[in-house]
């Protein structure tokens, strides 16, 4: 399907909605120079230290690194929470939000980011579902109780040819125990879910009132699919926005970067980009 029909669809779906529902993954951060990590060597790419020593995604992004080499851990982490920190979301966050002010329900957003892109661009904090947690919450790396407190006084600095925290390793502020970022990482036993399940919570009582949402994916990738399930998931055409693996069964396939898509979508829909800036 050509795009110009493709397109044409999507706005059909999104002026006839009640609400909107966003759901995100890595590749909607692409185009504001986040990396994705697609694969190993993409992995390596953004952090040569770690291709060097041969640790894959999964091997850094795990609890058990923070026990057997903390300032590696932390230099990742701290790295990226830098990164995410100084990082401007692309015009695409901004044309996502002016097409949920059209609507009686506005948006939600549901995201497997840790990145709080959204929360930079303008969403209301409280309209977010962060399902794999966010780099700019701490918890306990034991932990000794459920808390969940915020980054914000955390400011690492990385020696990026080694990829290892030189400053201060964050503590939890009860035990003194080492803290980590409260993401779910792989193999993490030890993640509090009770922030996410918060979001969760907030997100079906707003789910329950729309009848016709509109579902825009971006990003959304296949190996770990919570994203994709959660689109899936509403009983609506999904507009599926990705320039790899774009098929849908019950929707429209973009096969296009989130930014290229948004800026085509909002000229169906008569929305000036430049007034949609983040």
């Amino acid at each position: 399907m050509a795009h110009e029909d493709a397109i044409r669809q999507a706005a059909a779906l999104v002026a006839a909605a009640d609400g909107l529902l966003i759901a995100a993954g890595a590749g909607m951060g692409v185009d504001s120079g986040l990396p994705d990590f697609r694969g190993t060597e993409g992995f390596w790419r953004a952090y040569p230290p770690l291709g060097r020593l041969g640790l894959a995604f999964h091997e850094i992004a795990c609890p058990d690194g923070f026990e057997t080499d903390a300032r590696l851990a932390w230099g990742f982490y701290g790295h990226r929470l830098a990164l995410y920190r100084a990082t401007r979301p692309h015009a695409g966050f901004g044309i996502l939000r002016a097409i949920g002010t059209r609507m009686a329900h506005g948006s939600f957003v549901f995201t497997s980011n840790v990145d709080g892109q959204f929360q930079r661009a303008g969403f209301a904090p409280d309209a977010i579902v962060e399902y794999h947690g966010s780099i700019h919450h701490l918890q306990c790396t034991r932990p000794c109780v459920d808390a969940i407190w915020p980054a914000d006084s955390v400011a690492p600095s990385v020696d990026m040819a080694q990829c290892r925290l030189v400053s201060a390793l964050p503590r939890c502020p009860r035990c003194g125990a080492m803290a980590r970022p409260n993401i779910l990482m792989f193999n993490d036993g030890a993640w509090l879910p009770d922030r996410s399940e918060a979001q969760m919570e907030r997100f079906a009582r707003w789910r329950a009132d729309l009848k016709r949402p509109a579902v825009i994916e971006l990003g959304a990738g296949v190996d770990i699919p919570s994203v994709r399930r959660m689109a899936e998931a509403q009983g609506m055409p999904v507009i599926r926005i990705n320039p790899r693996a774009a098929a849908v069964r019950n929707g429209i396939a973009l096969e296009l970067g989130a930014l290229a898509a948004l800026r085509l979508l909002a000229e169906a829909l008569n929305i000036d980009p430049s007034q949609s800036t983040s």
